[in-house]
């Protein structure tokens, strides 16, 4: 009877343990640290724990359980990012997963979420395939797909008179959709504006002697403005297009947004306009104004680009899980299908259809001149979300 007991109170303790640590919150990030986009990588991680700590009070906790982030690099690589995902369902047992930077890798992941019946939180990788031809019901996008950033784009483009424009963009899916994207925006809220040019170069290219001289060629005897649009990740070619001067031809250049260390090459040219997903000193809510303050104690620099993006990833994934009672990941879908969160920008809501957050965008002006190397940006206009058609095109 003794012996009985014994194994009876041990066996309850190895049940009572395991349930303990059932009980955790498993989270996967999954970013690519290693490669020419190690920035962004690093910036969505730092962004996403500063979000669950603002989020838990700084309990790391979620309705008494635990959150643990299991944090995994995908180098770029396609097939990499798919194992660490099937890994992650099927060893690490995560609840649910976040991620990855680069698009290409972000298409590899879908089919792996569906496969393993768990929600995948795509955050910041762009392409429209992903909430488009390629998604599936367990897919949800915090970060901006192509054709906001191209909404926004067309947005901070004058409504009337003639606008030809040329883009730039690199030779894979990430410039691809944007050019494509661009054009369809172009054509829904400022037909007054073509893409006359497409020039598409290799991700990694260094020479734009060539490329320039052919959009100078398609641009320089068009009527009225004349606009070079360029769609870029990494490394951006703006000082060495700018070097080439385009005004000789009455061309202006149009860069778009992008991270704090690349737009500080935009001071050398004030006045340029475009638009932006993020920037630190736009959006004016007590999130943000604690990301701001927060962010510059700990790394002596303000936000960025895609600390914001890993902010918003985190505030979709504890206002899911509280919506949804737990971590049940039919409960999640229904919860957060149609749900709105707070995000560092404002507002975001994920569309029912598509499960794309719909989010605002930034008409910025560079500054002529700013307090110190991050004081970049001018707002012009904030581009509400339902201001920018976003079409769904999953086919649902």
């Amino acid at each position: 009877m003794r012996l009985k007991l014994k194994i009876t109170a041990a066996t309850a303790g190895i049940l009572f343990a395991t349930a303990a640590f059932a009980q955790d919150i498993k989270i996967a990030l999954i970013a690519g640290k290693t490669g020419p986009l190690e920035a962004y990588a690093k910036q969505t991680e730092a962004g996403f724990m500063m979000g669950l700590e603002y989020l838990t009070k700084g309990t790391m906790a979620l309705n008494g359980r635990k959150i643990s982030v299991i944090v995994k690099d995908d180098q770029l690589k396609a097939d990499l990012a798919k194992t660490l995902l099937e890994q992650a369902y099927n060893d690490d047992n995560v609840d649910i997963a976040v991620g990855t930077t680069s698009s290409a890798a972000a298409l590899a992941m879908l089919p792996v979420a569906e496969e393993n019946g768990k929600v995948l939180i795509v955050e910041p990788a762009v392409a429209d395939a992903i909430t488009g031809e390629k998604w599936n019901r367990f897919i949800f996008r915090t970060a901006r797909n192509s054709t906001q950033d191209a909404y926004g784009a067309a947005a901070a483009i004058p409504a009337s008179g003639d606008v030809s424009i040329a883009t730039l963009a690199q030779d894979y899916a990430f410039g691809k959709d944007g050019v494509a994207a661009l054009k369809n925006a172009l054509a829904e809220i400022r037909p007054n504006a073509k893409v006359v040019f497409e020039e598409y170069t290799p991700q990694n290219a260094t020479d734009f002697t060539a490329s320039a001289q052919r959009i100078f060629d398609a641009l320089k005897d068009k009527p009225g403005k004349k606009i070079i649009n360029i769609i870029w990740a990494g490394q951006h070619p703006l000082p060495k297009i700018a070097d080439l001067k385009p005004e000789r031809f009455g061309i202006e250049i149009a860069p778009g947004g992008n991270i704090l260390p690349v737009m500080q090459i935009y001071k050398n040219y004030p006045g340029m306009e475009g638009a932006v997903y993020y920037y630190y000193a736009f959006p004016k809510n007590a999130m943000n104004d604690w990301l701001v303050a927060e962010h510059q104690k700990r790394f002596n620099a303000p936000p960025d680009f895609f600390t914001a993006g890993g902010f918003a990833a985190a505030s979709a994934v504890v206002t899911a899980i509280e919506k949804a009672g737990g971590t049940d990941t039919e409960k999640l879908i229904k919860a957060m299908e149609g749900m709105s969160f707070e995000t560092p920008k404002g507002t975001m809501s994920f569309r029912k259809e598509d499960h794309q957050a719909l989010q605002a965008m930034y008409h910025f002006k560079v500054k002529a001149s700013g307090k110190d190397a991050n004081d970049l940006l001018d707002l012009v206009a904030t581009i509400p979300a339902d201001k920018m058609p976003i079409p769904v095109r999953n086919k649902r």
